[in-house]
């Protein structure tokens, strides 16, 4: 491809520390390992940014205590990593212009308003923004809210890691496990950042694969097609929300353990072809799903599901296609590359219980990321998807029935603030800023 000659030919002059100056927005988990494995010599100075709050009082507080150092452990490792944060803010207003790169290690949701706040600090001297976790049509959003257009913006497809803090601190982050592989797509033609990004990913025995548009990246995020499905649904409110609290269910179970049921699957099947759609409409590669599946996030084994099947899975007639989804998931309801214990058990690979709901006062709830977030992606998708003029009726449906579930939650609880209402909101305006961008860009 012509994008991998340019960045081969500009791979010899990088320097690892080329992220100059760096801002991780955000400071979850994502944040604090991120910025400490930039400390290894890809940035020169690193800064958190948090949004006042309860969260921002904490780590404050925190990195004060531990001389601004953070820490990261990592799975199977036993040594510690730390890095020293130069500065931590919660105030805009305290913001210099000294800035090179920032990374938005928020929900992709949160973007818009980062982003808005961000401006009112006037960082001119920022040349790049790399999106650690963006939904499809991210890069022309974020693009669509910048004053300058030499910004590049860098979609990467997904977060690269599986991470949460430790129980008790807001500066010690743990990785469970990395991604085998991520897509890096940018907004600038011919870029040298993202020859950077694959060092950086490299590093971690990541592989960064550079593609033409920062759509192919976006469109390879495995929660855009299985999340929908499977948590947009009564049974998951019921859980989150403990209507009915005597089972424990688990995410990735089949029912009645779990949501996954054939109408899931099915489901799951009709939107990968709807998002396919509107992917080839925008000008970027549909992902094959099954393929995706497997050999980017956790593969099964041959006897389970043979090698033609996973390549051949998009010419395949719908009812296969269905058929080869179940069969993968049944299949890892045990992790099947585990070593089984004394008793010839395997790890519970689907055993990953729902997040909680939290009443905060009597009528508003605090919600889980999922499935909220997961309804807010989908209206950005549905909605551009309108604009386009592509009919997406499984989609239709699935966001006309979980709000309606959200509302007979929302009765049955005495919940006064909707569940969805801003969600929806902010993602139709997202889609407005999307297709401004678009017109500007193509016009």
């Amino acid at each position: 491809m012509n994008v991998m000659k340019e960045v081969s030919e500009i791979m010899n002059d990088i320097r690892p520390s080329d992220l100059g100056n760096t801002l991780i927005a955000g400071a979850g988990p994502a944040a604090i390992q991120t910025a400490v494995q930039l400390y290894s010599g890809f940035s020169e100075r690193i800064g958190l940014y948090n949004r006042p709050g309860v969260h921002a009082q904490r780590i404050k507080k925190e990195l004060i205590h531990n001389n601004f150092e953070v820490s990261l452990t990592i799975q199977g490792k036993e040594a510690e990593s730390t890095a020293k944060i130069d500065c931590f803010f919660d105030d805009v207003s305290s913001l210099r212009d000294e800035w090179d790169t920032i990374i938005l290690a928020t929900p992709c949701t949160s973007y818009a308003n980062v982003m808005k706040s961000l401006q009112t600090a006037e960082l001119k001297r920022v040349r790049t923004i790399i999106l650690l976790a963006p939904n499809i049509g991210s890069n022309d959003l974020v693009k669509s809210l910048m004053p300058k257009e030499t910004v590049e913006v860098i979609s990467m497809s997904t977060y690269y890691a599986a991470t949460k803090f430790h129980a008790d601190s807001a500066v010690t982050a743990h990785t469970k496990a990395f991604k085998k592989r991520i897509y890096l797509g940018s907004s600038k033609g011919k870029s040298r950042m993202v020859g950077v990004l694959k060092e950086f990913l490299k590093s971690l025995n990541i592989d960064g694969v550079i593609v033409d548009h920062p759509l192919d990246a976006e469109c390879r995020n495995i929660t855009t097609y299985v999340h929908p499905a499977f948590f947009l649904n009564t049974f998951t409110l019921n859980e989150i929300f403990d209507v009915q609290p005597k089972d424990k269910k688990y995410m990735y179970k089949l029912y009645p353990e779990g949501p996954i049921t054939q109408q899931r699957i099915k489901t799951m099947v009709r939107l990968w072809k709807e998002i396919s759609t509107l992917i080839k409409e925008l000008g970027a590669d549909p992902i094959n799903l099954l393929k995706f599946l497997n050999d980017d996030n956790y593969p099964v084994p041959i006897e389970s599901i043979p090698r033609e099947d996973i390549d051949n899975f998009s010419e395949y007639e719908e009812v296969r296609q269905e058929y080869l989804l179940y069969i993968r998931y049944a299949t890892i309801l045990i992790d099947p590359f585990s070593i089984p214990d004394h008793e010839g058990k395997y790890f519970e690979f689907s055993a990953v219980p729902f997040k909680k709901a939290q009443e905060e006062i009597e009528g508003v709830w605090s919600n889980p990321r999922i499935p909220f977030e997961d309804y807010q992606k989908l209206i950005l998708i549905y909605g551009l998807a309108e604009k386009l003029g592509i009919s997406m009726p499984e989609m239709k449906m699935l966001i006309k029935n979980f709000e309606l579930e959200c509302q007979q939650i929302e009765k049955m609880l005495g919940i006064t603030e909707s569940l969805i209402e801003a969600r929806r909101l902010s993602s139709l305006r997202e889609v407005t800023d999307i297709m401004k961008e678009r017109e500007r860009r193509y016009s």
